[in-house]
């Protein structure tokens, strides 16, 4: 006797958020209300589950209105990151969707007196024989979608979308090309004041006097305010607000700091700190051959600032002992959270509503500034305040992304086929984002008068894509390895969630190694890293990668060519990239080819919009980015000490969509950045014959790479 089906279970977002009416809602305008709880970062997700609400109601896309975020109405869906929106988010709106239509359509049969399967609805509109017809707006008053989801309702199959799988304009692009004020940056509420905190230079240092005088001269200066280490001004004009925090400054008295690590030093001083030793997998080999000899290889990363091109940005507003803040912030209800703790209120006192920021992904400084906002909304006398921060307290003090040292041993039999494996990562956690914890993780919380414990960074659990670890264990079918993560317990850099977490690091050295070995075998990389693969779907992303980049052409002096692959996560989108990069003075990144795989894909520009993202981000980031430090402060704090990537350094982007309707969708925003830095740093390999493993590859990494080969 066959076992019985597994009974039906709603997804995940839905299960935490059931009621319908917090989802879906009709207007009487004839318009389509969604509520998500996800947030537009750039990414283009309302565009994507507007997407899929329009195909599940059978609605015109622009009869969709995407309701922003807010503590005060939508489902709860914790943070936008991990590229997991298409996943939660998307799959419980199908589902809320699918069974609001259904409800609508046995209204509409009990109306009209026609069984609900003769019943059609196109654009809203419910018709039947006879030409009987309703619509969803006529029916709204009757139809209540103050219900909890049922877990049995099916969504229609690929094949019935209409909308879902064909590229659509983003409906977020029209207000931001034509400048009408969709970033909070660019917001402004009525009586509108502004305000600038206080920080110091010195890393770790703490606020122990404060001469207000010359700040009270400043004209335009409406409050000075102090609690503890935490000091700020709040003034009638952004002006006022820069003269007034300038004179405050020159009165303060700051404590010693802490020492920073030496940044030319950075695995040493990761593999020298008090570490939490994991073991994240292991594999043990029936039988292999005997290791011949063994390869060790030590990969470095540094740490990576955001680098966002607008600063973070809040506005708060107090209304007695209520608070409403207007944050680009990827976790309203998790800001809200900690804001509850700091304030001592209960959360039903906060509001915490999205506002899309200019420039925002990862955990950056958003959390951050919007407590500023609310401490110095203090003073306002219920006017709000809009808190802005500076490119200097960007790069100086909101969290980095880790710095990470990995040591790859592999060993091989006498004919370099790879019998043994063991991976091991040092490096501080990659979550420190807030409400996750008793303790708040805002950096204002450490500094008021009776301030909390900074929190020392975690990894999310191996189940949902790990942190440090993450994409550590190879996805290559070799015979045994072992996977050991050491996450350090001091955290003298404030570290929290940059794109990919630890992603990106492993795969660079995962991928650089099995290069490196199959050199050594002088076998093409693309034919080795397919013979050690099974996954079907890992083998048809090489493959369309290598055939669109016409894999390999004659060799060029000069020109040097890579590939690497990774599913993130090892359970999200399968992407392969090939680099084909000058060697002249610098390294030039000339193009880059992608495949991607990420099941459905509900909007293919989309998809191909945040791997050409990706993909620039991860060429920055390898050849450009690191965060500087002295040790006592950062010294990165402008765009002339952390340089990024600018236009004309752009490569070109060439991105295939392996396209599965059948397959459940996942994210997109950061598959393409681990494979896109190994397959820079294996073809400056191909092109100058030396292996550079720390990061960034620059002239003086080149040089020193050759001097260590001669």
């Amino acid at each position: 006797m066959s076992a019985p089906s597994p009974a039906p279970k709603l997804p995940v977002s839905l299960a935490a958020n059931p009621r319908l009416s917090s989802w879906v809602g009709f207007t009487g305008e004839g318009r389509v209300a969604i509520s998500p709880g996800k947030v537009e970062i750039g990414q283009g997700i309302v565009t994507a589950l507007a997407q899929i609400a329009a195909d599940e109601l059978d609605v015109d896309l622009g009869r969709i209105e995407m309701i922003r975020a807010s503590t005060a109405m939508s489902p709860n869906e914790g943070v936008t990151s991990g590229s997991l929106s298409i996943q939660q988010s998307g799959r419980a709106l199908r589902h809320a969707c699918a069974e609001v239509r259904q409800r609508f359509l046995n209204a509409a049969s009990e109306r009209l007196g026609v069984d609900a399967s003769l019943l059609a609805i196109e654009d809203g509109t419910i018709s039947g024989p006879g030409n009987v017809r309703t619509s969803y707006w006529e029916l709204a008053g009757d139809v209540s979608l103050d219900h909890d989801a049922a877990a049995g309702v099916v969504a229609k199959r690929a094949a019935e979308r209409s909308v879902a799988g064909h590229s659509v304009q983003r409906v977020d692009i029209p207000d931001k090309v034509f400048a009408r004020p969709r970033f909070i940056h660019d917001s402004a509420l009525p009586n509108l004041l502004h305000g600038r905190a206080l920080r110091p230079d010195i890393s770790g240092a703490r606020l122990t006097a404060l001469d207000e005088t010359a700040a009270r001269a400043v004209s335009g200066l409406v409050a000075i305010v102090r609690d503890g280490g935490f000091a700020g001004v709040v003034a009638d004009s952004e002006a006022a607000a820069e003269a007034a925090l300038k004179a405050l400054r020159k009165g303060a008295t700051w404590s010693a700091g802490e020492p920073l690590p030496d940044e030319d030093d950075l695995a040493g001083f990761l593999k020298s700190q008090p570490v939490e030793t994991t073991v994240i997998d292991t594999r043990t080999a029936a039988a292999t051959n005997k290791a011949a000899r063994t390869l060790r290889r030590q990969y470095v990363r540094p740490y990576i600032a955001h680098a966002s091109i607008a600063p973070s940005c809040a506005m708060a507003r107090w209304d007695g002992d209520r608070v409403h803040v207007w944050t680009h912030s990827q976790g309203v209800y998790l800001l809200r959270a900690d804001l509850a703790i700091v304030l001592k209120l209960p959360p039903e006192s906060i509001v915490v509503e999205h506002m899309e920021g200019a420039g925002c992904y990862g955990h950056n400084a958003a959390d951050d500034v919007a407590l500023d906002a609310v401490l110095l909304a203090k003073a306002a006398g219920g006017r709000p305040v809009r808190v802005q921060w500076s490119r200097h307290d960007e790069m100086s003090h909101a969290p980095f992304g880790a710095a990470m040292a990995i040591e790859i041993e592999a060993d091989l039999d006498a004919d370099n086929e790879i019998v043994g494996w063991r991976h091991a990562i040092w490096s501080n956690g990659h979550a420190a984002r807030p409400g996750r914890a008793a303790q708040p993780a805002l950096l204002a919380a450490s500094e008021i008068a009776n301030p909390y414990p900074r929190m020392i960074s975690s990894n999310p659990p191996a189940a949902n894509g790990g942190g440090g670890d993450r994409n550590s264990v190879p996805l290559y079918d070799l015979p045994a390895w072992t996977i050991t993560s050491h996450r350090l317990l001091t955290m003298p850099v404030r570290t929290s969630a940059l794109r990919t977490l630890g992603a990106q690091g492993n795969v660079f050295a995962i991928e650089s190694l099995l290069d490196e070995i199959a050199a050594l075998r002088g076998e093409d990389p693309i034919e080795f890293r397919l013979r050690q693969l099974r996954d079907e779907r890992a083998r048809d992303v090489i493959r369309a990668a290598a055939r669109r980049a016409q894999w390999k052409p004659q060799k060029q002096a000069g020109i040097g060519y890579g590939v690497a692959f990774a599913r993130y996560k090892n359970m999200g989108a399968y992407c392969a990239a090939i680099a084909e990069i000058e060697g002249a003075d610098d390294i030039r990144v000339k193009r880059l080819t992608l495949a991607v795989d990420v099941g459905e894909a509900i909007n293919p520009d989309g998809v191909i919009n945040q791997i050409e993202g990706g993909a620039i981000q991860a060429t920055s980031w390898v050849l450009k980015e690191r965060v500087r430090f002295d040790r006592t402060r950062i010294t990165s704090t402008s765009w002339t000490d952390y340089p990024i990537l600018t236009f004309s350094e752009v490569p070109a982007v060439d991105v295939e969509i392996i396209q599965r309707p059948e397959i459940e969708p996942v994210g997109a925003g950061e598959a393409a950045h681990g494979p896109v830095t190994a397959a820079i740093a294996n073809a400056v390999y191909d092109c100058l014959g030396v292996r550079v493993r720390d990061l960034p590859i620059t002239r003086d990494r080149i040089i020193a790479a050759m001097e260590l080969a001669s």
